[in-house]
């Protein structure tokens, strides 16, 4: 970062750029090689391609730095909570050594006779047992473990990393988004005390921004004046800082993802152009007094429809303590043949080499034309077709350039696959690849026995990574080291959108992305996910983007239904409501929250953006109380439906468990190894849309091939039923060969595609 700032400010020379045009030119100077940008014969366009590509790498590495030190704040926090549960074992010894000096004390006081004497015994035993400071790390140790209090350990752990800290606090130019400054000061305070001995500072400045908790850890009594303990103020200034720049109290100058979210808002006379339009489009009141008045009458209505029909129904139990609880589902009954029909189609399906079926898929829908140099001209490679699909091939199955060269010496070599990836394809390059495959997948009758098309299952697994990666971390959900495949697939199996996130981050941040940024034929408005996949202000924004979140929740009994009055009382489900819904802060905030949502869709920022700056971290934020009310009563809405209706519970059940089978496609793609091994998130996120192009690839040529098969055995007098093939998926692979030397022979073509609708018996 400092050496990027000692070349020059590009801002400046560069600000009349429109901020695509300055993406779009960096990606391209990111592209090629130095020899390369050398052969740019106009200057002008050398050097705009420079400064644009200095301006995105000194954002982008800023970006880096901040999550750095978010990350190394959370790591803090977390060895220093873990360090109480390890003292379990050994707590009992030093609580039995600390009783023992105590014991010594006890009887050198009692034999005492004045206390002069008594003062000089009792230095000779703390003394003996290790000295003042030794023993009162030691008490501070049990005593966290005995309340639960990891603060006091906190400073252990940070001191060994807190230079680097302050010289990432030097480089950045952190602001405050509201007129509350009071963490910025302490900022420059502790960073003025850095390199202070002093055990204490004066408490002249506002330490209200500090829970009640972290107050008592860091202020003092010393000489009979209160004090901050110099070592305690500083953890709790850098953990709060860093919770303030994740919910947006605070934002970096320069940065891009963690930048002053408001300024990306439109601006609200924009926005009052927009709202009608929208709202009439949405379905939504257009004022805050009629949104509040619709969902109050339905959450009255459907609170009142669930308690009466209480009594008969089965599938509902309330405890006496309150606790509500669901019988199992039954699994849904399939055709009693089911078995024999998929052994009889598994035999039909033609052997084919993967690389064969890329070929086939691009000779129907041309995907690969969408690959070349960023600059639009042309790509200069000889036989490029074929290249592209080896490339396809290599990096999509994780092969890497190295391998799929020694095994297709004929096609490629390493350097030129290497450069392909480079220059050639990019992460929307293979979204658009992705979608031409969607376009003639769609064409087909077979999909729409899976799915109408109009719901999305969203999910994440887990893909290894490389240690010291800016991405990768070890979390207990996953039980390994790395990042998050975050898929967004169609309730008709084949993925929409896909991205990868960090592991360990809230999955229901990314939730809403993958519907606004899929550009592909398939539109859904309703999406699926697990318990990870919701909160209250995801179900908020849901609410008002017009989509409909549906989540599979194991812990639903465990979250809390909100009245929709404090007067409203029921007479079978009455236990259920923990809470009630203020109205008034909904009405207050519509035009804050309906600014957002015209944001969104006018694509100048990202929900995941705003999800993460409307976390658990901001009690302050307007936006983030408001969503996090709008979103009690929508998922309050969705609960009273997901109690009181089976079919309801058996859709998402059934939804849901499509995401497993994609993931479990995708490990069998990825042959070529478990570890993505670039350490450049946009190479991770690459590798994520590699693999769902050869997955959509397959896909579409098991639809061809299936229909074919269905066909016959329909013409044979088979007596095959929608059951039958709502049994199907396709994610068949038995038939489909990966290994050997890789060889395509270009002129060998398919026949010509032609989608089919099948007539089957009800």
């Amino acid at each position: 970062m400092t050496e990027l700032e000692a070349i020059l400010d590009p801002r400046p020379i560069i600000e009349n750029i429109p901020h695509t045009k300055i993406r779009q030119f960096a990606a391209e100077a990111t592209a090629l090689e130095v020899g390369d940008l050398r052969d740019v014969c106009q200057p002008g366009k050398r050097y705009t391609l420079l400064l644009c590509f200095l301006h995105e790498t000194r954002t982008s590495t800023r970006d880096e730095l901040i999550e750095m030190f978010l990350r190394r704040m959370r790591k803090t926090r977390k060895a220093a909570r873990e360090e109480p549960q390890e003292l379990q074992e050994k707590h009992r010894a030093i609580e039995e050594n600390l009783l023992g000096v105590f014991g010594q004390v006890l009887q050198r006081a009692s034999n005492a006779s004045d206390d002069e004497i008594l003062g000089t015994h009792v230095r000779q035993t703390l003394e003996e047992e290790g000295g003042v400071e030794a023993l009162d790390a030691r008490l501070q140790a049990v005593a966290a473990y005995h309340g639960n209090n990891y603060l006091p350990l906190l400073w252990r752990v940070h001191k060994n990393s807190r230079a680097v800290l302050f010289r990432v606090i030097d480089l950045l130019a952190v602001e405050s988004t509201t007129q509350d400054t009071a963490i910025l000061e302490a900022l420059d305070q502790i960073s003025q005390n850095r390199n202070s001995r002093r055990n204490h500072l004066p408490l002249d400045l506002d330490i209200a921004f500090l829970p009640e908790q972290w107050r008592n850890s860091v202020a003092t009594r010393h000489n009979g004046c209160t004090v901050l303990d110099r070592r305690s103020f500083e953890v709790a200034v850098l953990v709060h800082a860093a919770q303030a720049l994740e919910s947006g109290d605070l934002f970096v100058i320069g940065s891009s993802a963690y930048a002053d979210y408001r300024k990306q808002l439109l601006l609200w006379t924009d926005c009052q152009e927009r709202l009608t339009k929208y709202c009439n489009a949405a379905g939504l009141p257009g004022s805050g007094a009629g949104l509040v008045s619709e969902l109050k009458a339905e959450l009255s209505r459907l609170c009142t429809a669930v308690d009466a029909t209480f009594p008969d129904y089965s599938e509902l139990a309330i405890d006496p303590d309150g606790t509500p609880r669901l019988k199992r589902l039954k699994a849904r009954r399939t055709p009693e043949d089911i078995q024999v029909f998929e052994d009889l189609v598994r035999d039909r399906m033609p052997e084919r080499h993967l690389l064969d079926v890329l070929l086939n898929v691009h000779h129907w829908s041309a995907y690969t034309r969408h690959f070349g140099p960023p600059s639009g001209s042309d790509n200069k490679l000889s036989d490029a077709t074929r290249r592209y699909l080896i490339a396809v091939f290599g990096y999509g199955c994780n092969l890497g350039p190295s391998q799929t060269a020694r095994h297709a010496p004929e096609a490629i070599n390493r350097h030129t696959m290497r450069r392909i990836n480079a220059q050639h394809v990019s992460a929307l390059k293979l979204e658009a690849a992705a979608n031409d495959i969607i376009e003639e997948y769609v064409r087909f009758g077979l999909p729409q026995f899976w799915g109408e098309g109009k719901a999305a299952i969203a999910d994440g697994t887990q893909m290894d990574l490389r240690e010291n990666n800016l991405l990768g971390s070890r979390h207990i959900r996953y039980d390994g080291f790395g990042g998050i495949a975050y898929h967004h697939i169609s309730d008709n199996y084949i993925a929409v959108f896909s991205n990868f996130i960090a592991c360990g981050v809230w999955e229901a941040v990314y939730i809403l992305d993958g519907l606004l940024l899929n550009a592909s034929k398939l539109q859904p408005d309703t999406v699926h996910a697990d318990t990870h996949g919701q909160s209250e202000p995801v179900f908020g924004l849901a609410f008002l983007l017009g989509i409909n979140l549906f989540p599979g929740m194991r812990n639903w009994n465990d979250v809390i239904f909100h009245r929709p009055s404090r007067h409203s009382r029921y007479k079978h489900i009455d236990a259920l409501f923990g809470g009630v819904i203020d109205w008034a802060l909904i009405e207050a905030h519509y035009r804050d929250m309906m600014q957002v949502i015209l944001s969104i869709q006018a694509g100048t920022v990202l929900p995941s953006m705003l999800l993460r700056k409307l976390g658990s971290h901001n009690r302050k934020n307007r936006l983030s109380k408001a969503f996090r009310e709008l979103g009690r009563v929508v998922r309050t809405l969705f609960l009273l439906r997901y109690i009181s209706e089976v079919e309801f519970r058996q859709t998402i059940r059934a939804e849901t468990t499509k995401i497993e089978s994609y993931n479990a496609f995708l490990d069998w793609i990825g042959f070529g190894g478990s570890v993505i091994k670039s350490g450049d998130p946009v190479e991770q996120n690459k590798q994520i849309k590699y693999m769902n192009l050869v997955a959509s690839a397959i896909m579409l040529h098991n639809v061809v091939d299936l229909t074919d098969i269905l066909e016959t055995l329909v013409a044979e007098g088979y007596p095959i039923t929608r059951s039958h093939v709502a049994c199907l998926s396709p994610y068949a692979q038995e038939h489909i060969r990966r290994f050997g030397w890789y060889f395509l022979e270009m002129e060998q073509l398919p026949e010509p595609l032609k989608p089919r609708s099948l007539q089957l018996a009800a």
